[in-house]
């Protein structure tokens, strides 16, 4: 007869021994598995750039650099350059940042710090839902309602005011006709609102209670609570809220293709039609014919993912600044 399997004690540790070998192999399954859906992303990503290289390679290859910085857009004659479009694209975006950041920080400061409890749960959940409002949806309305009105009202305004102004008076030149860079910056800018707004406020309220409860007893107001307490405590955050706004609008395609005008051309006033990366490869990548035409509209996509990878580089490298300065 066997002792060992009688034994209380040997029979607890072989019992044992057996549960961490199982929690052994499910550790090192589940490491693996996780590891191959990372791996599939990255090939995934790898594969994309590497197939918008290549389809791309012939017009880079017949305009050279000189691609990146020409303004023409001439598809019967075969003359194509980016320069118009990485116009639109970046000038539309940062015009939407520009108006989207302050009212999206004004949101999450009233949800977090000065909103009715009553009204916090449904605004809150009113601005979540305007997230997943499609971009065509935001095209239509902007093409249908928002452009005639921003002619016949809003423009007119802002060249009464500003269009003898030095400088900034040749931005607001030219007919008011609603459709524009402007206009497609207005939309873009309703768009990321509701993106930054959302992140903004849940940063926010991870600030522990303790801290702005302290420096409300010593007096603060709530703008010096905010600017003191709040912000150099998520502003990690605030800074990736912000990132992930400027990516949803430099990739954005259909909102911006109704809006803004289609006109391949650089003009200084944001009042003119332009046009953008996404829009001109939405408007022509059906209907290109095969050769530089086609491939010019790869090379877009590509500038597009290397911008796009850009900025979310600067946001990496601005979050491991801030993380290392709190550190220190």
């Amino acid at each position: 007869m066997n002792l060992a399997s009688t034994d209380p004690i040997n029979k607890g540790a072989t019992e044992q021994a057996s549960r961490v070998a199982r929690f052994k192999l499910q550790d090192q399954l589940f490491h693996y598995v996780t590891l191959m859906l990372a791996v599939l992303v990255l090939a995934a990503l790898v594969g994309t750039l590497i197939s918008l290289a290549s389809q791309a390679w012939p017009a880079f290859e017949h305009f050279g650099v000189d691609f990146i910085w020409t303004n023409v857009w001439n598809v019967p004659e075969e003359k194509f350059g980016a320069m118009a479009a990485i116009y639109g694209t970046v000038i539309t975006s940062v015009i939407a940042l520009t108006i989207a950041v302050p009212l999206s920080f004004g949101i999450a400061v009233f949800l977090t710090e000065t909103c009715p409890a009553w009204l916090k749960r449904p605004l809150g959940t009113a601005i979540e839902l305007l997230a997943g409002v499609p971009s065509i949806v935001y095209g239509i309305w902007g093409l249908f309602i928002f452009a005639p009105l921003f002619a016949q009202y809003v423009q007119p305004l802002i060249q009464a005011l500003l269009v003898d102004v030095p400088v900034i008076g040749a931005w607001f030149r030219g007919p008011p006709i609603g459709v524009g860079i402007l206009t497609a910056s207005i939309v873009l800018a309703l768009m990321v609102i509701p993106f930054i707004a959302s992140v903004m406020r849940d940063v926010f309220e991870t600030v522990p209670e303790v801290l702005k409860e302290s420096a409300y007893g010593l007096g603060c107001t709530t703008w010096e609570v905010v600017r003191n307490i709040v912000l150099p405590y998520t502003k990690v955050g605030v800074v990736g809220g912000i990132m992930l706004g400027l990516g949803r609008a430099l990739g954005e395609t259909m909102a911006v293709t109704f809006v803004i005008g289609s006109a391949n051309r650089i003009v200084g006033s944001l009042f003119a039609p332009g046009t953008s990366i996404a829009s001109t490869l939405a408007n022509e990548f059906g209907e290109a014919s095969p050769g530089l035409h086609i491939s010019s509209l790869f090379a877009l996509g590509l500038l597009l993912f290397v911008l796009t990878f850009f900025v979310l580089a600067i946001s990496r490298w601005l979050i491991r600044r801030s993380s290392a300065k709190n550190g220190a």
